[in-house]
């Protein structure tokens, strides 16, 4: 049984909801320059086209990287879903502040609620999370390198969104990353 269409459903939700929110977001009064946007994008579409192109399985990227189980299906079907969740939740307590770009938006607040209660990057963590269980659930060795590199596009964006942060809001923002893990939730 392939699990790829069971996943596919969550990404499909997650791109409708992400283009209909973006149509609701407040005047960008700073953002990233050019090259540090299309660089992170150009990493974060490579990992996506790995994790999701049947096309990229060349050599080794076509074998499966562990013992295919039912129940390794179900969890990487589970944790896309959970990802995709903790993304959208993220988004939604964001509200118009949200961009796909790193900015400062007019009047911009720091966000504290929800999963930003815990976590400064939720969106990136939920996608993250979302892209290792389709890559359970494909199963094969392109999907590693395509989460890794979609983790390491995440992290870097998340590293230069923070001296934007930091930039904007000082003292605030660093109380706020004492209290909150940077893509792992601090518990204690």
């Amino acid at each position: 049984m392939t699990w790829k269409y069971l996943i596919e459903g969550p990404w499909i939700v997650f791109v409708v909801y992400w283009a209909v929110g973006a149509l609701k977001t407040r005047r960008t009064e700073r953002t990233e320059s050019f090259a540090s946007r299309y660089g992170i994008l150009f990493i974060e579409i490579a990992g996506f086209v790995l994790l999701f192109s049947d096309e990229a399985e060349i050599g080794i990227l076509g074998h499966r990287f562990i013992p295919r189980t039912f129940a390794l299906g179900v969890v990487g079907v589970v944790l896309t879903w959970a990802g995709i969740a903790v993304a959208l939740w993220a988004r939604w307590h964001l509200g118009q502040y949200w961009s796909a770009r790193i900015t400062i938006k007019e009047d911009h607040k720091l966000i504290r609620t929800g999963p930003y209660a815990r976590l400064r990057h939720p969106i990136y963590s939920g996608l993250d999370l979302a892209a290792i269980g389709s890559a359970l659930a494909i199963d094969r060795w392109r999907c590693v390198v395509g989460v890794c590199l979609i983790i390491l596009g995440y992290w870097i964006k998340a590293r230069r969104e923070e001296r934007m942060l930091t930039a904007q809001f000082g003292v605030e923002f660093q109380e706020h990353c004492r209290h909150t893990g940077f893509l792992f939730p601090r518990l204690g």
